[in-house]
Parts: structure tokens; C-alpha cells; sequence
């Protein structure tokens, strides 16, 4: 189980590389299905304008252990042999990478099962509190709370 919470950009490819390196050095060597899924800021607020930056806020200590107990419990139920989790929290512009999630199993469909689970999960169950940044009137940015997430 790795997670991990950043206030700084990280390149998603870069971050599954290293956790492929971790995993290889498993004794059992790595497993013969994983699944990914990578998540960037849209350009638009939910309402259809031009976005700023997302901020995303979040209660330090409390977030982290939250997001293990949603890993560990997917991993649990479908059986994955290991979850990567990296999320972003802060201002958070159009186009970054906001989550990263990978899950290593046996077989692709408990993968599979297991990354999509844990990203409902992170969407509607973790505790993060969204704004959205945009330009106001007159050029200066207006923050609104996000209130709902949006569908698959």
C-alpha cells in the first residue's frame, strides 16, 4: 500500500515507474495484471466557464488515514496484491494531474474492479473540499465550492 498526498506537480508516469521498481523488488516478484487510472484538472468550472485553478482542501492526518482505510478495503475485497494512491491537494491548475491510482492483482478483472471501486470511493468518500478558481468580472478570480462531483 503506498499513498501519498502533494501540494507540488508530479508526473504520473514517473511515479508509476518508481512504484514498478518497488514492486519488481517484491519477492514474489510483480503480478501479471495491473490497472491505472490518471486524472487531470479540467479547463472549465462545472457551470461551463474558463477555469482558473482547482483548490482542494483537505484535514491533515485525517485525509491519510481515511484514503488507507478506502485502499485497504478494495484491496481486500477484490484481492489486489497492491494499491498506489497519489492525490493532489492545494491550487491545482487546468491540465495537472490531480490522482494517480494503480492496482496490482493476479488477474485483470479484480485490477480493474479494485482501481474503479477505489476511485468512486475517493471521489465520494474522502475527505477533500473543492473550489473552484475562475475569472470574475473585471479579471479578478472568484472562488465557488464545489457542492456534488460529477458522474462516470
Amino acid at each position: 500500500m503506498q499513498l501519498a498526498l502533494r501540494q507540488a506537480p508530479f508526473e504520473p508516469l514517473q511515479v508509476l515507474a518508481e512504484w514498478h521498481s518497488r514492486l519488481a523488488g517484491e519477492p514474489d516478484g510483480p503480478c501479471a495484471a495491473e490497472a491505472h487510472f490518471i486524472g487531470r484538472v479540467r479547463a472549465a468550472t462545472a457551470a461551463g466557464e474558463p477555469l482558473e485553478a482547482l483548490e482542494l482542501e483537505h484535514y491533515p492526518g485525517m485525509t491519510e488515514a481515511q484514503l488507507e482505510q478506502l485502499a485497504r478495503g478494495c484491496a481486500l475485497r477484490h484481492g489486489a496484491a497492491a494499491v498506489l494512491v497519489v492525490h493532489r491537494v492545494g491550487r491545482i491548475l487546468p491540465g495537472e494531474a490531480i490522482v494517480l491510482v494503480a492496482v496490482a492483482a493476479d488477474r485483470r478483472g479484480p485490477a480493474q474492479r479494485c482501481g474503479q471501486e477505489l476511485l468512486e470511493l475517493l471521489k465520494h468518500e474522502a475527505p477533500f473540499w473543492k473550489r473552484e478558481w475562475s475569472c470574475g468580472e473585471g479579471g479578478s478570480g472568484v472562488g465557488s465550492w464545489v457542492e456534488g462531483n460529477t458522474a462516470l
